[in-house]
């Protein structure tokens, strides 16, 4: 057994040691102890990166750097009219950036870029400084690599292990990537704002230029955003931005990248900050969301809204905004003559501040000049004066009793019978301030009724114009296209072409009289009848369609046969269900104005079929076709048919029911359509060059009113729109193709004239088809009755 110490053996232990012993041990185990810390941090570190490691994703990806990017669609002059993206961006190499920008940048988020080694220890330690000297965040540690890190391989969340992976990633991106390779990634990915990624898509955003065209000034707003995009927006948050630039600035100035001067010319640069253009409600909306739906249909969502497709439509800008603005007219118009439906609403005298605030919030300016149209509120009422004073959103307006006589009522007197202080109208602006401040209104309301409107180029296909309703921000369905409403006589001139080449002439007669048709199950009866309700006797098929007799249609169908017309209009284009019944010779099948502008395109295309493009091209962002469409023909019917159908459609323009369209001063072959109840109202007519439709109704179907046929709600739009458009083009006239004879015929039986007896005029036949018997001696029959009798 050991023996025990005593107290006074250990004492003169200690005592033999002495404090120099004692240091020395406490040394030793310290060192020891450290040591063994150390190693163990180590292994702890070596075990936290393997295992960290073991998770991250390669940065070998970034090597093929393919972000998702803008699909743009763009007009036939190459002009862009919609952009289709989850992200906007626009990826441009670093050689179209301006140095400022690059330096900008690097100035403001990371002054020792080209230094550290993808973590810079030293800005983590200033910025640490920086901010408890300001009391809060005025700078952040993290470099432009570990920007971009967060940006391509991380989570936004906030934690030590997050910041443990930016780390590792942004030394290995730093040794694997150039600065400049790190800089492309960085300018290219990076948030700055309203949708905009990147700084060429922030440069459009904010400045309507590309990046290669900013100034200093320019470039320090934008340099200013990657902190706090929305907070600094340039657009919501002018002063903030502001402040952000001249920040920019100095920083270039510490670092020398800049002077003062330039620095202070900058600070002064006047900057014309441009809300982003909404490209797609802005120009075509329609057309766009047509181009739209099929190219993610044809492709897929993921092809259209990530992947930079180029897609060049047929569409033209100004054609379309003929187009519309023609439309808005015509259906102004309309609607005026159905009366007014009262104001907007009403407000109380303490709401009309907030309203206009609201009002400027919500949407963008209006230009006040003369034809444009904007809010305005009731402020004052003198029945004395008979005058309302109208508060606009930038100004005041007066509105005169004769620029609102459509909305009183008979017993309306005054301006105040019609209108209260308070009262939120629609105004269009018929000039400007004047002396006294004034704008002279004119009262309007939103129509209620809608329309449809398309332009084809005829040689090509083309559909140079697409309208598909009053306004597509109210909706944005495509009455052009996805609406198959009962064209009415706008469908004649292919029963009658179908008659055409079943051997009849427009010099064939058919009596215009009565007839009754009985359904042998239902014993229903049908008497149709012509618009104005009356009878003509013997009329020519030229004529009949000139004056769009039903009746003599009817009869004409009915001689033809139902299923030869069906199929004849299936060789026109019309794939749209058709009633095997005669009702479809008055246009009883719903069928979509593309498709009634396609029939029509045979007849001035001289027989062939020329198929609608709307997508001329499609181009990937690797510079691939994917789509490439031609003008593709294909004979329909004979060229002597199309041309007797356009010749009797020019007899519509001369004397029948398209008048009106002779004040174009050129030929045009045309026809007006008129439903039953007067629920659809077209015209389609077309020149050498354009074949161009409208349609006109309620959306829930219901009438248009009294007298609004296609004559008088549908062609005043076709006509504005096509004075706009021909009025520099030069006058074509239809060409006559061989096989096509003219001669002289009675112009009451279409057969030869006796000679010096009754009127007389030139028809057209194809060769062979000419009368060869003469009119019979005038005076042979009593009168019309005698061809009803022997009709019936």
């Amino acid at each position: 057994m050991q023996k025990q110490k005593t107290k006074s053996e250990i004492k003169k232990a200690r005592v033999k040691k002495g404090p120099g012993g004692m240091i020395a041990t406490f040394f030793k185990w310290t060192a020891w102890g450290c040591f063994f810390f150390f190693i163990l941090g180590c292994v702890v570190a070596a075990g936290i990166y393997f295992h960290i490691s073991e998770t991250l994703p390669k940065i070998s990806t970034l090597a093929d750097y393919r972000p998702p990017v803008i699909s743009t669609i763009y007009a036939d002059d190459n002009r862009k009219i919609a952009e289709f993206a989850k992200e906007r961006r626009i990826v441009v190499p670093l050689t179209l950036m301006p140095r400022m920008l690059t330096e900008a940048f690097i100035a403001a988020e990371d002054s020792r870029f080209y230094k550290h080694q993808g973590i810079d220890f030293i800005s983590i330690i200033r910025a640490l400084f920086k901010n408890i000297e300001a009391g809060t965040i005025v700078q952040g540690g993290s470099t432009i690599t570990q920007q971009v890190t967060k940006s391509f391989f991380l989570t936004p969340e906030r934690n030590y292990a997050r910041k443990i992976k930016e780390a590792i990633l942004a030394y290995r991106i730093d040794k694997s990537f150039s600065k400049e390779e790190v800089l492309y990634l960085y300018l290219n990915q990076i948030y700055l704002g309203h949708g905009a990624y990147g700084v060429e898509a922030a440069a459009e955003n904010y400045f309507g230029k590309s990046v290669s065209d900013l100034n200093l000034a320019e470039c320090a707003i934008l340099a200013g955003l990657p902190q706090a995009p929305s907070r600094d927006s340039p657009f919501r948050h002018p002063e903030r931005a502001k402040q952000r630039q001249i920040y920019v600035l100095n920083r270039m100035v510490e670092e020398g990248i800049i002077t003062n001067i330039q620095a202070t010319e900058a600070i002064n640069t006047e900057l014309d900050i441009k809300p982003r253009r909404n490209w797609y409600i802005e120009e075509v909306p329609h057309y766009a969301e047509h181009v739209r739906r099929y190219v993610e249909k044809t492709y897929g969502a993921d092809k259209l809204y990530n992947e930079g497709l180029q897609i060049y439509t047929a569409v033209n800008i100004e054609m379309q905004k003929i187009a519309r603005e023609e439309m808005g007219a015509g259906l102004r118009a309309l609607d005026k003559r159905q009366g007014y439906r009262g104001p907007v609403k009403h407000l109380a005298p303490s709401e009309i501040e907030p309203f206009f605030q609201a009002l400027k919030s919500e949407t963008e300016p209006v230009a006040l000049t003369p034809g444009a149209l904007t809010t305005g509120v009731v402020v004052s009422i003198n029945d004395t004066e008979k005058i309302l004073g109208v508060r606009l959103a930038d100004g005041i307006g007066s509105l005169a009793p004769i620029d609102m006589r459509w909305a009183r009522k008979a017993s309306a007197q005054n301006p105040g019978d019609v209108l209260a202080v308070g009262d939120v109208i629609m105004v269009s602006i018929k000039s400007v301030a004047d002396e006294t401040g004034l704008f002279q209104l004119a009262l309007e309301q939103t129509p209620a009724v809608q329309s449809a409107l398309m332009c084809i180029e005829a040689q090509t296909g083309h559909v140079k114009t697409m309208v598909g309703g009053y306004d597509f921000k109210e909706n944005q369905f495509n009455r052009a296209i996805q609406a198959r409403r009962q064209p009415g006589s706008a469908f004649k001139p292919i029963i009658y072409a179908a008659a055409m080449d079943k051997g009849f002439t427009p010099a064939s007669m058919i009596v215009d009289s009565p007839i009754v048709f009985t359904a042998s199950e239902s014993n229903i009866k049908w008497k149709p009848k012509n618009y104005e309700e009356k009878f003509n006797g013997p009329t020519l098929l030229r004529d009949a369609l000139a004056h769009s007799r039903n009746i003599v249609s009817i009869k004409l169908l009915q001689q033809i046969g139902v299923g030869y017309a069906i199929d004849y209009a299936r060789k026109l284009g019309i794939e749209s269900p058709l009633s095997r019944n005669l009702s479809i010779a008055l246009g009883s099948s719903g069928v979509s104005l593309l498709e009634l502008l396609t029939a029509y395109s045979v007849f001035a295309n001289h027989g062939y079929l020329v198929s609608p493009i709307f997508i001329i091209k499609i181009v990937d962002r690797d510079g691939n076709v994917l789509e490439l469409n031609s003008s593709v023909r294909k004979k329909a019917i004979d060229k002597t048919t199309a041309y007797i159908v356009t010749s009797m459609l020019e007899s519509v323009v001369q004397d029948g029911t398209g008048q009106r369209v002779q004040e174009l001063h050129r030929p045009v072959a045309a026809k007006t359509g008129t439903t039953n109840d007067l629920f659809d109202a077209w015209f389609i007519g077309y020149t050498p060059r354009y074949i161009t439709g409208t349609w006109v109704g309620f959306d829930e179907e219901k009438t248009l009113g009294r007298g609004e046929t296609g004559g008088r709600a549908a062609l005043p739009i076709w006509l504005g729109f096509m004075k706009r458009i021909l009025a520099d083009k030069p006058v074509q006239v239809f060409e006559v193709p061989d096989g096509v004879v003219f001669a002289k015929i009675d112009a009451k039986t279409g057969l030869l004239p006796i000679a010096e007896s009754g009127e007389t005029r030139f028809e057209v036949f194809k060769e062979g088809t000419q009368p060869t018997e003469y009119s019979e001696a005038p005076g042979t029959l009593a009168g019309p009755e005698d061809f009803f009798k022997s009709d019936l």
